[in-house]
């Protein structure tokens, strides 16, 4: 059973490093895009907010039919998928002829998370899922340094399309790897699967023992089986709606500052492609830094407890936004201090291990998928609404980072209220 179930987690670890190629490449190539193709920052913004609304729906359905069907077939048809979308995402001239196949490849390409976090709770206790979370948000800071570093790179040597070409395809001999490394479920190879409830709290209307908040709720103990009870079951409870409301919040900031940082310092600092790539580099190496300190933490240090690390998350990484709204966009090193201590912060969130914990193994890839969905509706919405502000006033950057900085204490509240 060890060897299958940190061979399945390292496979995965290892295939997600190359997913990020095929997904938030036209980050670093967003510059260039909007130079060559004479873009508004609106318009930047509905090519992200299509790619993250498309990203949602992908998450609130993939994880539930990934149940039914079997995560890992799943996960690899989304990955071709994904490239296949990239490369026609390339030939696009216009705004709709780049964001109609770029919202699709954001549906297509969410199938490399929710599936697999259902798989991987197929394999791990409870008791280390702040661990093996850490992990994957390793893999997945580490996805985005090499997808920053290999597509930035890509840019400036080859221009825009090429970023959606060529580094996309490595997604596809790791896809096929992956498939042939992993099982969906111990059962897969003679072995006794794991307990399959959760403890996902009732509202208040229900009782729960008092001995015993771990209860599961009254729908999951039941272990329905129609394809849609689990989210009427998730989305009844209050907890869990809350939850997803701060990874909403947290996405607001996760993927407000990947969207606009380099376009920030490119037009304010005047840096160049390389240079911009190389300043906001710090961004993917924050968010690789900081999840395995924060799944030993919450496992060893807080005995499996996920609040205290969801507030410290949103207030050390809400007075570094604040930081960056003060400092110029000159002093390049201060920003580039204050890019990595906000993504760090950020990463130290435990919101996606605390849904697995809530729903348990046989429906986390459900709640998975619909906590990281809310969280890209969220993320979509920022894209459009600070492309607005930057369009309509005068591109007031130090608002941006402001209004950054206010989603994030507005989570901590909702996390302090509701002690999730």
């Amino acid at each position: 059973m060890r060897h299958w179930r940190n061979r399945v987690l390292f496979s995965y670890a290892a295939f997600y490093l190359f997913v990020y190629m095929g997904r938030f490449n036209h980050w670093p190539a967003g510059p260039v895009m909007r130079e060559q193709l004479d873009f508004t920052h609106i318009e930047i913004g509905i090519i992200n907010a299509c790619l993250l609304w498309g990203f949602a729906i992908g998450d609130m359905i993939h994880g539930r039919i990934a149940e039914i069907y079997g995560y890992r077939f799943w996960l690899v048809v989304g990955t071709l998928t994904s490239v296949a979308l990239n490369w026609i995402t390339s030939f696009g001239t216009s705004l709709w002829s780049i964001a109609i196949p770029w919202g699709l490849n954001g549906f297509a390409n969410a199938t490399v998370w929710s599936p697999a976090i259902g798989m991987l709770a197929q394999w791990w206790h409870r008791s280390q899922r702040g661990r093996v979370m850490g992990l994957v948000g390793v893999s997945a800071g580490s996805a985005m340094l090499v997808m920053w570093l290999v597509t930035g790179w890509t840019v400036t040597e080859f221009g825009w399309r090429a970023a959606f070409r060529y580094p996309p395809l490595l997604m596809v001999p790791a896809a096929i790897s992956l498939f042939f490394l992993v099982r969906d479920r111990p059962s897969d190879i003679g072995l006794e699967d794991l307990d399959q409830t959760g403890h996902i709290r009732p509202a208040k209307s229900q009782t729960i023992p008092p001995a015993d908040h771990h209860e599961p709720v009254e729908g999951f103990r039941q272990n329905p089986d129609g394809a849609l009870i689990a989210y009427r079951v998730l989305f009844s409870n209050w907890r869990f709606v809350a939850t997803s409301h701060v990874k909403g919040l947290e996405n607001v900031v996760r993927y407000g500052l990947t969207t606009w940082a380099p376009l920030y310092y490119f037009e304010e600092a005047g840096l160049s492609i390389g240079t911009t790539a190389l300043v906001t580099v710090a961004l993917p190496i924050g968010y690789l830094a900081a999840p395995l300190v924060s799944g030993w933490i919450s496992d060893v240090l807080l005995d499996g407890r996920r609040s205290p690390m969801i507030a410290a998350s949103a207030l050390i990484s809400a007075a570094a936004l604040i930081g960056l709204a003060i400092v110029p966009a000159e002093n390049v090193y201060a920003g580039v201090a204050l890019l990595f201590i906000g993504a760090f912060a950020m990463s130290l969130s435990m919101s996606s291990t605390l849904v697995v914990d809530m729903a348990g193994p046989k429906y986390a890839a459900t709640a998975s998928g619909v906590l990281d969905g809310h969280g890209y509706v969220y993320a979509g919405g920022q894209a459009l609404i600070f492309a607005l502000l930057l369009d309509t006033s005068g591109a007031p950057w130090h608002l941006v980072f402001l209004g950054m900085a206010a989603a994030r204490i507005l989570s901590a509240l909702i996390a302090w209220r509701v002690r999730l």
